[in-house]
C-alpha cells in the first residue's frame, strides 16, 4: 500500500480513472482542479485498487478527493513539502492532521450538496436571469474579488481572465433586478466525469434579502442540467444557515461534510 505522485495529469488519469469515475461527486475538487494542478497523488491498496486521490493546487494547498482514513493517515508528501492547508472530507482531513502531529486550525467547514429535483424559488424573485457577456467582465471581476474576500480567501490582483473564461464558455449567469440592473451572479464548472459544480454564487450586500441569489442559482443549475450534466453539485459554508436552507429549497441534498485545515509549525 503506497502513495504515488506525479505532475502529469495524463499519468494521474491513467492510474486513478476508475476511482475518480466511481464517485465523481466526492471527487469533484480533484476532477475540477487536476488539469491545472502542480502535483497529483493517488493511494493504491495491496490488491492494486486506488482508494484515495488528491491534488496540490495552488502551491501549498492540497484538496483531497474521496479517500479512506487509512490512506489519509499514511499520507506523506515527497521531499517533505507538506502543504500549509488541506481541504477535503472531514474524516480524512482529521485523520491526516492527527497523523502529522502538526498544530492546525480549521479554516472552513463546508457541506457538499447534490441536486435532486430542481425546484424554482417560491415566491419567485423580481427580475430575470440572463447569460453574462463580454460587457459584464469588469463588474463580474469586481464581484469575484468581493466574493473571495467574503469567504476568507486571499483575493487575486485581477480576475479578468478568470471570469472571461467562464463568460465566453456560457457558464456564468446574472440575475437582473426589476430595473434591468445586475444584482447577483452564479457560475458553473465544466462538466467533467458527469459532474458540474455551481460556484461563485454572490449578491452584493446592498441587494441581499430579495431572493436574487436563489434566482441566479436556479438559472445556472437548470443550464447545467439542460447541457446534459448528470450530477450538479455545490458547496456551502456550514456557518451560513441562510445559504444552506436556500439550496435545499431549490432541491439540493447533502452528500458529505468537508473541512479546511491550516497548519502551523
Amino acid at each position: 500500500m503506497t502513495w504515488s505522485f506525479t505532475d502529469s495529469a495524463a499519468a494521474f488519469r491513467a492510474a486513478a480513472a476508475e476511482h475518480l469515475a466511481a464517485d465523481p461527486a466526492r471527487n469533484t475538487a480533484v476532477l475540477t482542479l487536476m488539469d491545472a494542478a502542480g502535483r497529483l497523488g493517488w493511494w493504491e491498496e495491496a490488491d492494486g485498487r486506488v482508494t484515495g486521490a488528491l491534488v496540490v493546487s495552488p502551491p501549498g494547498v492540497s484538496a483531497f478527493g474521496a479517500m479512506t482514513e487509512e490512506a489519509a493517515r499514511a499520507l506523506r508528501f515527497p521531499g517533505g513539502r507538506a502543504p500549509t492547508e488541506v481541504r477535503g472530507e472531514t474524516a480524512a482531513v482529521e485523520a491526516y492532521a492527527a497523523a502529522t502531529g502538526r498544530p492546525w486550525t480549521p479554516t472552513v467547514r463546508m457541506r457538499l450538496f447534490r441536486l435532486g429535483e430542481l425546484t424554482p424559488p417560491d415566491p419567485a424573485p423580481a427580475g430575470r436571469a440572463r447569460l453574462a457577456d463580454g460587457a459584464d467582465v469588469p463588474l463580474v471581476a469586481a464581484w469575484t474579488r468581493e466574493f473571495a474576500v467574503a469567504i476568507g480567501d486571499e483575493p487575486a490582483e485581477d480576475y479578468t481572465g478568470f471570469v472571461t473564461e467562464r463568460i465566453s464558455e456560457g457558464r456564468l449567469w446574472l440575475w437582473e433586478g426589476p430595473d434591468d440592473r445586475p444584482v447577483s451572479m452564479a457560475a458553473v464548472s465544466r462538466t467533467i466525469e458527469g459532474q458540474a459544480r455551481v460556484h461563485l454564487v454572490y449578491t452584493p450586500p446592498a441587494e441581499r434579502g430579495r431572493g436574487y441569489a436563489a434566482g441566479a442559482t436556479e438559472a445556472v443549475s437548470r443550464a447545467a442540467l439542460d447541457a446534459g450534466a448528470p450530477q450538479v453539485l455545490l458547496f456551502t459554508d456550514l456557518a451560513n444557515p441562510t445559504s444552506n436552507a436556500l439550496y435545499q429549497r431549490l432541491g439540493y441534498r447533502p452528500v458529505t461534510d468537508h473541512l479546511g485545515a491550516r497548519f502551523s509549525g
